[in-house]
């Protein structure tokens, strides 16, 4: 027998000398294959253990992914939990949900993963590069990243969303209220979404012919005290900005309680703008404005594509950005 793990459509399919759809007719029961095909692909199937032999023919194995996360401490993290069960759940497939394991990416992770059968691993916010995304090849376990740290491994599929164009539309709505000294949070240096987010406030200010000032930017992690702390420091400076926009929502809230820290008033004062768009958004005080991320969505398509990989199937493109909206609410105001 090969190796202990389950064959991917495809690989059964190679090994045949048919196509993916020929094998997932037999997989499904369809009686539309000739009898000496169906036979040759029933007995590769059960080699590679994707069923069982049972009384009526083949019957299709449990079918298991696994959704790793780098840590479940944001709400963000729920959101894409939702989205991508949903999706597994419409194809009959099983989730495990994990946080990423101490050796992280490592060749033994990608050898107890083909050990347990799994077809396929999804990995949010986190990254892995070419020796990593190698190891789950050789096991032939796909990859779909979501919200990757750095710049998508064009081998490793990934989903996010339009962070250049969610920055330079918080931006503008800032700009457009009259707001001409706008204090940025980023968020931690390096981070792509971080990074996209800032050259949208860039680009925003620039084309109404306004430059981005040092002064006016820190960076640190998406976290409540980074964005207190920095608001605490930006909001001391003089002349005073008047409007900031931080880099996710934590930092946003973080904002808002520093500016009620030194006396001042949002939006009366200061007007704050967030990202990602929280629950907690619109339960803060005041509601906040800040752009919506849509992660259920992401992972949802997430899910999806890996399973088309699981299939054997080709990706239209290894990256997907979907969009972001900005959502308005009482934080932001006319200067």
């Amino acid at each position: 027998m090969e190796r202990a793990q389950r064959a991917t459509l495809a690989a059964v399919a190679r090994e045949a000398g048919v196509s993916v759809p020929t094998v997932s007719k037999v997989v499904n029961g369809r009686t539309d294959v000739a009898p000496e095909t169906r036979a040759r692909i029933e007995s590769l199937l059960v080699r590679h253990g994707y069923v069982a032999r049972g009384a009526g023919g083949v019957q299709p194995a449990a079918r298991t992914v696994d959704l790793v996360f780098d840590a479940m401490q944001t709400p963000n993290n729920l959101d894409i939990m939702h989205g991508a069960l949903e999706a597994a759940a419409a194809e009959d497939v099983d989730v495990v949900v994990g946080t990423l394991p101490d050796d992280q990416l490592g060749a033994s992770w990608a050898r107890r993963m083909a050990a347990a059968r799994r077809e396929g691993l999804i990995l949010v916010t986190s990254d892995i590069n070419l020796q990593q995304a190698r190891h789950f090849a050789e096991q032939h376990i796909p990859v779909v990243t979501i919200d990757p740290v750095n710049l998508p491994n064009p081998d490793v599929p990934s989903v996010g969303a339009t962070n250049f164009n969610g920055g330079m539309a918080a931006t503008t709505h800032l700009l457009e209220l009259g707001h001409r000294r706008i204090g940025f949070i980023e968020g931690p240096p390096g981070a792509m979404v971080a990074i996209a987010r800032l050259h949208g406030y860039h680009a925003a200010l620039a084309q109404r012919g306004l430059t981005s000032e040092p002064e006016l930017m820190m960076a640190g992690p998406f976290e409540f005290d980074t964005g207190f702390t920095a608001a605490l420091e930006l909001l001391g400076r003089s002349p005073r900005p008047t409007a900031l926009f931080a880099s996710n929502d934590s930092q946003a809230l973080g904002a808002i309680e520093a500016a009620r820290t030194l006396g001042l008033r949002v939006p009366e004062d200061v007007s704050i703008v967030g990202f990602d768009d929280i629950s907690a958004a619109q339960w803060s005080a005041p509601p906040l404005t800040t752009v919506r991320q849509p992660f259920a969505e992401m992972g949802r398509v997430a899910m999806r594509n890996l399973l088309r990989l699981v299939a054997g199937e080709e990706l239209a493109s290894p990256r997907i950005e979907l969009a972001t909206r900005l959502i308005i609410r009482k934080s932001t105001a006319a200067v």
